[in-house]
């Protein structure tokens, strides 16, 4: 079990993974300087972060700016999307407050 302290968030897994360099210059010396890219993806994340809008697709729900978080592995973040596959019974699927029955959860992510 991880303390609050020792989480680390999900996005620095992305910035390490696409540059180590990266990820030290913004979640170690906490410096960041926006681009023309990284303002254009805000701006087409506008719509992908309203966590009020959700979209039923067929049987799949899709969930926006979804808060995750786990000690038992020490990540936290905001899931882009996570979509709800039904699921005919508990083996590996959750359960949600608004829609009945068990679901798979598929992590969706934007870039």
């Amino acid at each position: 079990m991880y303390s609050e302290d020792d989480m680390l968030m999900l996005s620095g897994i992305q910035h390490y993974m696409f540059c180590p360099r990266q990820w030290g210059l913004i979640h170690i010396s906490q410096e960041w300087e926006d681009n023309r890219l990284t303002v254009e993806g805000q701006l087409l994340h506008e719509n992908v972060d309203n966590p009020f809008y959700r979209q039923k697709n067929g049987d799949a729900i899709t969930l926006r700016s979804v808060h995750i978080a786990s000690r038992e592995l020490g990540l936290y973040g905001i899931a882009d999307a996570i979509e709800l596959l039904p699921a005919e019974s508990s083996k590996n699927a959750i359960t949600h407050k608004r829609y009945p029955g068990f679901w798979y959860p598929y992590p969706i992510e934007y870039k």
